[in-house]
């Protein structure tokens, strides 16, 4: 490592140094409010409040988490979450797929009309309430398929996958397979989906983050508490103070209200970020060569 600083011009050295600094920084950035969250989820309110708390807890306590945890409305919350992300994330990495490998056929004629008439989509839309009339018309108001179907189909993630299938999936490749008797839909199953592997982590991973932190849909179109996802429930809880009032039978003064509120929001915070923690080093080592070469290439 010595040798390796010792080969470097002083400005190499100079531009190091800062680079490492400004990542430091920028990393710290990121992670400290992660992390500031997680003690005061286990930290007495008004220490919190009093600007007591910087890197450790204090007056640990677990009532948040208790109250969090016996509730029935956060842990059906979960469940759908849970549930729109694996059926959002499946049929919209389906859809992107079926769409992308087409246009980044040469030999699929239209190809650039139909690209066309998508990227025409970025730049023009509807309208909240237009789209929320055809939602109605197609009877999907207060359901799951009002939260996965309309989005489905994202043009800038089209375009991702079918740069990364020309940058990947060779010409030669699909003509050799053909010459062995290799039909279109056997070429696509058995070589193109495994060759992309990489992207197809990344298109995963942006649409379970896509409808694990989403709410705004579920707002809009959900009528039922039982139907919304845990987004929607934290939403409530941190913008709207709602809180279930079985989480509060057994507090009696407003004070100790605002303060269970506190440790519940801090709580549920941290229990609605778990999954994405969980999920993101096993997706980690593909992610950043899928985006690379389903980015760099046009």
């Amino acid at each position: 490592m010595n040798a390796l600083f010792r080969r470097k011009s002083k400005g190499d050295l100079t531009f190091d140094i800062a680079n490492y600094t400004l990542l430091t920084i920028g990393m710290l950035l990121i992670l400290y409010p992660l992390y500031f969250v997680f003690i005061a989820s286990f930290s007495d309110p008004n220490m919190i409040y009093s600007g007591e708390i910087w890197l450790l807890p204090k007056g640990l306590t677990l009532d948040g988490y208790e109250r969090i945890f016996a509730d029935a409305t956060i842990w059906i919350g979960y469940g759908n979450s849970l549930l729109y992300a694996v059926v959002g994330t499946v049929i919209s990495v389906t859809v992107t797929l079926l769409a992308a490998y087409p246009l980044a056929r040469r030999d699929f004629i239209g190809r650039g009309l139909f690209m066309w008439f998508f990227m025409f989509t970025m730049f023009f839309g509807g309208g909240l309430i237009p789209t929320y009339l055809l939602i109605k018309d197609l009877n999907m108001i207060n359901t799951i398929w009002a939260l996965v179907i309309p989005g489905a189909g994202s043009v800038f993630n089209i375009i991702i996958v079918r740069t990364f299938f020309q940058s990947t999936i060779p010409d030669e490749m699909r003509e050799a397979a053909f010459i062995d008797g290799c039909t279109n839909t056997r070429f696509f199953f058995s070589m193109v989906i495994q060759l992309s592997k990489p992207i197809i982590a990344v298109m995963v991973l942006y649409h379970v983050v896509g409808f694990w932190n989403g709410f705004f849909d579920a707002m809009i179109y959900l009528n039922e508490e039982s139907k919304y996802p845990l987004q929607l429930v934290l939403r409530n809880i941190l913008v709207q103070n709602q809180v279930n009032s079985s989480m509060m039978i057994d507090v009696e003064s407003y004070a100790a209200k605002l303060r269970v509120t506190e440790l519940i929001k801090y709580g549920v915070i941290i229990i609605a970020s778990l999954p994405l923690l969980i999920l993101y080093p096993f997706l980690q080592r593909y992610f950043v060569k899928g985006v690379m070469i389903g980015s760099i290439k046009g």
